[in-house]
């Protein structure tokens, strides 16, 4: 068991005081976003507004989240990114209190749009504040700490919320949300100041190549538009699946989406630890956990037997370790090419884009359709995914045997 606990803890060796801090950050920053699984309740019950409104607010929400992730990108190039970090924390704070006096729908729409705006500008600063502070060869681990600091936040975040809620109200669940984001600043302007922090890997590009004239990076991000789809079915249609069909109760909902974190923090480290030495391509991996995420779909047909809920939650978290990670990794490699902050907003954007339309498309499926179908088209996205990879496999290995051959002619 001791030696057990030593190679995880090993998994995490070498990582820049800068990256744990960043994740400190990260975590602060996302178990503060606790309103978020508690909104729609919040606009139903506190201010009774219709599904179909709240139905609108969420949209508002997604287009918010894709503009401040754009935004943020564009910022980041242009002012650093650690200027984007402190704006973005400060004012998603001031925000989230703000949030709290809005009462009618239309003052709803606007405020949350504008949140989220701002709020998401952080998220390409922050995966290049990563790169910035974590050697080439520690970049994938430096994302899977991150990665462990958003699922840990994210499944601390709303039992906090639900406590907060029973004893304060939701008015106090803003306020949280509000303070949270202002330590975090704190926290950020002490510890990541340009001045004080260590810069691991410094990029000057000459010519900057665009994001969207790159390629290979195009059919990246619609291969990981789909996934996303795909991969929001677990939190929109997912757990109604569990409820209707299964006849699951809330708190067995609760172990099983739980579960996902879970298992997400303990093996996820060592995981891709001993893959980054398995010598496979990271678009080989991302292909495999693309596999294994439609998979997860296909096996719940098979049988009535609640089971197999197990067997589909283990196989779309195996497939989320593997396909997340490596992707991050993927798009820091290519933003090398040109501005990072173009690139990493793409690579986010892709999972804004699909929240916007994922959510909603999949509950509208299920009820046009039923569950088993849903699945299905669940299944023939995941293959989409799987070929629009392939396809980026083949193309890089073109390029590389033609990179390859290049020299040869020069020799003569």
């Amino acid at each position: 068991m001791k030696k057990l606990f030593n190679n995880y803890l090993n998994t995490f060796k070498g990582l820049s005081q800068e990256v744990w801090w960043l994740a400190l950050i990260t975590f602060i920053n996302r178990a503060g976003t606790m309103v978020i699984p508690f909104l729609s309740i919040y606009l139903t019950e506190d201010l009774n507004l219709s599904l179909e409104k709240v139905g609108w607010i969420m949209t508002c929400f997604g287009l918010g989240s894709v503009i401040g992730t754009w935004l943020g990108g564009k910022l980041t190039d242009v002012i650093g990114f650690y200027k984007v970090m402190v704006c973005s924390l400060f004012l998603t704070g001031i925000l989230f209190i703000a949030v709290q006096y809005l009462k009618t729908f239309e003052t709803l729409c606007i405020g949350i749009f504008l949140l989220m705006i701002v709020a998401d500008t952080f998220r390409p600063a922050m995966f290049v504040a990563m790169s910035t502070y974590s050697k080439p060869e520690n970049k994938t681990r430096s994302v899977t700490l991150i990665r462990l600091a958003i699922n840990l936040g994210f499944s601390a975040g709303p039992a906090l919320g639900g406590l907060i809620i029973t004893t304060l109200d939701y008015s106090g669940l803003f306020w949280t949300d509000g303070i949270t984001c202002i330590i975090a600043t704190i926290v950020l302007f002490n510890v990541l100041n340009p001045k004080k922090a260590k810069v691991q890997d410094k990029l000057e590009v000459e010519n900057p190549k665009s994001v969207y004239s790159n390629k290979p990076f195009i059919i990246f991000f619609f291969a990981m538009l789909i996934f996303a789809v795909v991969f929001f079915q677990y939190f929109s249609a997912m757990p109604l699946y569990y409820k209707d069909v299964h006849f699951l109760n809330k708190i067995e909902i609760g172990l099983l989406l739980g579960a996902n974190g879970f298992f997400i923090f303990l093996f996820e480290m060592p995981l891709i630890s001993w893959l980054e030495k398995s010598g496979y391509n990271k678009i080989t991996l991302i292909l495999f956990g693309a596999l294994l995420t439609g998979l997860s779909f296909l096996v719940l047909n098979l049988t009535t037997w609640s089971g197999i809920l197990i067997i589909g939650m283990l196989l779309m978290t195996v497939g989320e370790m593997i396909a997340f990670p490596f992707s991050n990794a993927y798009a820091m490699e290519q933003a090398k090419n040109g501005n990072q902050g173009e690139y990493m907003a793409m690579y986010i954007m892709s999972f804004s884009i699909a929240s916007v339309f994922g959510f909603n498309a999949g509950l509208q499926i299920v009820s046009g359709i039923g569950f088993n179908n849903t699945w299905l088209i669940m299944t023939a996205l995941s293959s989409i995914c799987i070929l629009l990879l392939f396809v980026l496999k083949l193309y890089m290995k073109k390029k590389t045997n033609n990179n390859e051959l290049k020299p040869s002619h020069n020799s003569h």
